[in-house]
């Protein structure tokens, strides 16, 4: 067995999208010769809370905790609550509606964190690993950001002690959709772009997500640059038998419901059908799992859907790839941001998994319309195109009626949490 060291801050029983990730990598790396060792921190601010993904994890897996300070109590005390408060939208960053103290909250934490609120860990925890790697060595180091401040982590340890570095991006960093609305200083913008070119060089390699991204990484940098997306777990859909109720039509959405990708059109397409049959009006069901920001709540409430709505907060996951298998219609809002189009969902792959038809709002041209249309899944409609919204929506409903199963059987493989692993062990 080959050792990986895996700097991480989300780790179980933190819950969320940016914890899957490196939980199902750790699941499967002995299949293919390596053992992780996770590095984390004792006490994150956690958004969700999910003890069944430890379930997931070898129990004699070596996970390494160091306290980590964060400004957030400082933040509690000077404006009250929290930056991680049920209150909050999914992202404060490019959250609509800001007050000012959350806008004066954004500007400190973009101007005096850098790269993040997590920059007062790096320095004890080099001092720590170093220290740990001469007892305990490892053939390679991989960190995964965001925050950024892990990659930083990992560029100090591999300049110490020379051991190779993988660099993993789940996100971009100063190409991300929210990076210019954290109003950074010039200055502090400029020094994102310097230190995220020093991370791109002196990594061994980096991973990224999305093809976009990888290619918007190669072509700055002479690093090898490999694509491994997120993915599904078999294990985790085999058990799980699609149920469609009978007598409700269920469109579903899981994970983060930013205000930024609200699906206006689709919600007026659903008012207008409820408006015109009792039937639908009677059976539609809008099953919502995990954040929503509460513009997405006020727009189905201002359109007569409150009642159609259940909106069930943070599932753990096993329950969220129930409710995936058990929709007629899975909803894929992305963000209305440019960068965007750039981007994988995480919740995409699980989409594919679940077999169910996937509605997408978004971008048309871009990479989540691809996975879309490559995996032979669902669709990708622009915001503003309400009569194609309406078309699949009278599709799926006349389908429901007749009891008919439209599951969709494209080749998804290459997406699976074991393919993938083993791709990474090949990096390694």
């Amino acid at each position: 067995m080959k050792k990986v060291l895996v700097i991480t801050y989300y780790w179980p029983p933190t819950g969320g999208s940016g914890v899957q990730r490196w939980v199902k990598f750790s699941k499967y790396l002995r299949r293919f010769g390596w053992e992780p060792v996770i590095y984390t921190p004792k006490n994150p601010e956690q958004l969700a809370v999910d003890e069944s993904l430890l379930k997931e994890l070898p129990g004699d897996l070596t996970v390494l905790k160091r306290k980590i300070v964060e400004p957030y109590n400082l933040y509690r005390k000077l404006f009250g609550g929290s930056v991680a408060s049920k209150g909050e939208g999914v992202n404060p960053l490019n959250q609509q509606k800001k007050s000012f103290k959350q806008k004066l909250a954004v500007f400190l934490r973009g101007n005096l964190f850098f790269p993040d609120p997590r920059a007062g860990w790096v320095g004890p925890s080099v001092k720590y690993l170093t220290k740990y790697l001469k007892d305990n060595p490892v053939d390679a180091i991989v960190t995964t950001g965001p925050p950024h401040s892990m990659h930083l982590i990992g560029m100090k340890l591999h300049a110490s002690t020379g051991i190779r570095w993988i660099a993993d991006f789940r996100d971009p960093w100063t190409e991300m959709h929210y990076f210019k609305h954290m109003g950074l200083l010039p200055w502090t913008a400029a020094r994102h772009r310097r230190v995220e070119q020093k991370v791109l060089d002196e990594a061994d390699a980096v991973i990224a997500v999305s093809a976009p991204v990888r290619d918007d990484f190669q072509a700055r940098t002479k690093t090898p640059v490999v694509l491994i997306t997120n993915g599904y777990d078999e294990e985790d859909f085999a058990a799980v038998t699609p149920e469609l109720p009978a007598d409700k039509f269920v469109l579903a959405h899981t994970g983060l419901f930013a205000s930024d990708g609200n699906p206006l059109a689709l919600w007026d397409v659903l008012a207008r059908k409820c408006a015109s049959d009792a039937n639908f009006k009677s059976q539609l069901c809008i099953r919502l799992a995990g954040k929503t920001d509460p513009e997405i709540l006020e727009a189905l409430s201002a359109r007569g859907l409150s009642g159609n709505v259940e909106n069930l907060g943070y599932l753990p996951h096993h329950e969220t790839v129930e409710l995936q298998r058990s929709a007629n219609v899975l909803l894929l809002p992305l963000r209305q941001e440019p960068e965007y189009a750039k981007a994988l969902p995480g919740k995409i792959f699980e989409y594919l998994a679940a077999r169910r038809p996937v509605l997408g709002i978004g971008q048309e041209g871009g990479a989540a319309a691809a996975v879309l249309s490559d995996a032979g899944a669902g669709v990708m409609y622009d915001w503003s195109r309400q009569e194609p919204v309406r078309n699949f929506i009278e599709s799926a409903w006349e389908r429901h009626l007749i009891g008919a199963d439209a599951a969709p059987e494209g080749d998804i493989s290459k997406y699976s949490r074991i393919a993938l692993t083993e791709k990474l062990t090949g990096i390694l």
